[in-house]
């Protein structure tokens, strides 16, 4: 079995695939502190809840956007699993054409999702990733990486405002009844929520003026299936694009 980890910014979000089957998945927060043994014991833990017995692992790839966790990420796959990590950056063979001026500035988890979504939906398409960032990635017809647009996420827009607005407090970010809003509340997530729709909507229009208007948009993230119900755009919702292309990737590199 492999297994694959994306290591976000804000979560780490891992699988375990039998074949091409995804047996079981598992999302947690990130610490850049946390040490390779404690990132092992709550993995382990995670798979025998899910009956996935960390011997039957035999592989693992890993992409990785925090770099003070290369370390415990290397050493949780070799002391809990036995494997040496298959980290996906600069000289990995991926199996896509990326056109992007400093190839090597494209983050690992970018790349698996083009490579994913290529293949399981196709191309054009423009791939819109809910995260700490919102990152926007297009693919043409042929499944070339194009290059994308890259944008604070929502989470990260609603704390700043509140960190630099005194009188401001934390909302849920969920839509208000309407647009005008009659309290500070409804106010705050009238315009973080819609305006942030506006933001993703104004951004695929764009996008899809240059990549043709046939072309199809896939969410992804863990904050897409609630997000994506606000956005007409969005066509597909995909939470584990990014963990089919790791896989996809290792398959290409194993």
């Amino acid at each position: 079995m492999l297994l694959a980890i994306d290591v976000g910014n804000t979560n780490i979000v891992g699988g375990v695939f039998d074949g091409e089957r995804l047996a079981c998945d598992f999302r947690i927060h990130t610490d850049d502190r946390v040490t390779g043994d404690e990132l092992g014991l709550t993995i382990v833990e995670l798979l025998e809840r899910q009956d996935v017995a960390p011997r039957s692992v035999t592989a693992v790839v890993v992409s990785n956007v925090v770099p003070t966790l290369a370390r415990s990420i290397e050493s949780l796959s070799r002391t809990y699993f036995g494997q040496t990590p298959l980290v996906v950056g600069p000289g990995t063979r991926t199996g896509i054409r990326i056109q992007y001026d400093d190839p090597r500035q494209v983050g690992a988890d970018r790349i698996a999702n083009a490579l994913a979504a290529a293949h399981r939906y196709g191309g054009p398409a423009v791939l819109v990733d809910f995260g700490t960032a919102t990152t926007f990635d297009a693919i043409n017809s042929d499944g070339d990486y194009l290059g994308g647009a890259i944008a604070p996420g929502i989470q990260i827009s609603h704390d700043a405002l509140v960190r630099h607005a005194a009188r401001l407090v934390r909302v849920e970010l969920v839509a208000p009844p309407a647009a005008i809003g009659r309290s500070m509340i409804t106010s705050m997530q009238s315009g973080i929520v819609f305006g942030y729709v506006g933001l993703v909507e104004g951004l695929v229009t764009r996008f899809r003026a240059e990549l043709g208007e046939d072309a199809k948009v896939i969410a992804t993230g863990g904050l897409a299936p609630d997000l994506a119900t606000l956005m007409p755009s969005i066509t597909i919702v995909d939470e584990r694009l990014t963990l089919l292309g790791l896989r996809l990737i290792h398959g290409q590199n194993a």
